[in-house]
């Protein structure tokens, strides 16, 4: 069987639930026959020129998994940002995991995207957000049609969320080939914050491919900031689709670091919609092995006065492979914005890559736009210098690739997050150093 025929069987089990109202119906009948006439994205595809997908999609995934293994919150503890206390929403294989969650309908919704797909109380809302902003591609489509479950967050006017959010989706690995679909809607108010933590985490070592998308939409003076944690096990792949769309004066941050899994897309597009508006993306990257990470960003300029801000760091050792796909685009109506872009990599072994592609589309006269691309590898005389005071080789090597990240680091607002990220950092650089210095 093809994996369109498995993809068109599967499509009919899942019309076929009872609790399918006609909006999702017409919704995913639509992406259907959207992903039939694309399909899944190939090489000859100037967007994924150096992130072959075929191999990941000729087997019989299972899309709708029982989940009858028990998780407890033992064993997700130490994937969690557990030293402070944050709003929860927890899926295993895809499923919602109510006694490992902790969500709220107090000020401001944190729960279940089923649940507001199928309540005529989040009717206006899904109707006006939801699928509104993903860009129609073979594997976005694909989400549309199969996605049951994630996080819908809803944030009105005036609230500041005093707590983070975490929204992880862990794998049990007990279906022998799975496809997980998660969805997620976050809709921000005028004058609102918060901080979401956002993690796909394979609690075995077998396959799994998760092919996400999360719409982000942030009202007038609304400040979102986001992380995204990847550093799941070598036989996980990850296809991340994040969308945002802002308007006045609003600011939204997406930080991205990547460690583990066998192969990492992240497609993040930004939409400035109206004047005022800061976005920044940061990212710290780094992989060994065969392990495979695409970064692929976009800012679409749309209103004048408005600020981008893009900073990606990467180290890659052994066979690793990474490709950075960065664009700015400037409409002549933006004009006055400051749109900065830059990539450094390092590449520790000679057998590592690095495919790097920054853009500029620029069609405003008065604007301030900069973008920049290093390659290189270690400072062979900074090492020298440091081991000359005592410092063991791998030590300074360590510290040298710490010191190249930490400006992505500096961006972290969430003192948790920081400790979290740098203790990753020195586990997968090998070395035992607190980098809190």
């Amino acid at each position: 069987m093809s994996f369109k025929d498995h993809i068109l069987s599967s499509f009919i089990a899942l019309e076929n639930e009872a609790d399918t109202n006609s909006y999702i119906h017409n919704l995913r009948s639509e992406a259907l026959n959207d992903f039939e006439k694309m399909g899944i994205p190939q090489l000859k595809e100037e967007a994924y020129k150096y992130t072959s997908l075929k191999k990941f999609f000729n087997k019989d995934y299972n899309f709708f998994p029982k989940n009858e293994t028990s998780i407890s919150y033992a064993d997700i503890k130490k994937y969690l940002v557990h030293q402070i206390d944050a709003y929860r929403v927890i899926f295993i294989d895809g499923i919602y995991s109510s006694h490992l969650s902790q969500t709220t309908h107090d000020k401001f919704d944190v729960c279940l995207m089923s649940s507001a797909l199928n309540n005529v109380k989040y009717t206006s809302v899904i109707e006006e957000y939801y699928n509104q902003l993903a860009t129609k591609d073979g594997l976005t489509s694909l989400n549309t049609a199969f996605a049951k479950e994630g996080a819908y967050i809803h944030i009105g006017k005036n609230i500041a969320v005093e707590k983070p959010i975490e929204i992880v989706y862990f794998s049990t690995g007990t279906e022998a080939e799975l496809m997980i679909q998660p969805r997620n809607l976050v809709v921000v108010g005028e004058n609102s914050q918060v901080q979401i933590i956002e993690r796909h985490q394979s609690l075995s070592d077998n396959a799994v491919l998760t092919n996400s998308v999360t719409e982000i939409f942030a009202a007038k003076r609304a400040l979102v900031d986001w992380y995204k944690i990847q550093n799941d096990n070598l036989n996980a792949s990850l296809l991340d689709h994040t969308f945002v769309e802002q308007t006045d004066n609003s600011e939204v941050r997406v930080h991205t670091f990547s460690f583990g899994g066998k192969m990492t897309r992240n497609n993040l597009n930004f939409y400035q919609r109206g004047e005022h508006c800061e976005s920044v993306l940061n990212g710290v990257t780094i992989i060994e092995g065969k392990q495979h990470v695409d970064h692929s960003t976009l800012v679409h300029h749309t209103a004048p006065n408005c600020e981008s801000f893009q900073e990606y760091k990467q180290i890659f050792d052994e066979r690793a492979v990474g490709v950075f796909n960065g664009k700015v685009l400037v409409d002549k109506i933006a004009q006055k914005i400051n749109a900065y872009q830059q990539n450094n990599n390092i590449l520790v072994s000679d057998t590592s890559t690095i495919n790097a592609k920054p853009q500029l589309e620029i069609f405003a006269d008065d604007v301030r736009c900069s973008h920049g691309c290093t390659i290189g590898q270690l400072d062979e005389e900074a090492l020298f210098y440091m081991q000359a005071r005592g410092i063991p080789k791998k030590e300074a090597r360590a510290l040298l690739m710490f010191a190249f990240a930490n400006s992505v680091l500096e961006s972290v607002k969430i003192p948790e997050i920081k400790s979290r990220i740098t203790k990753l950092i020195a586990m997968k650089l090998g070395v035992e150093i607190g980098f809190d210095l």
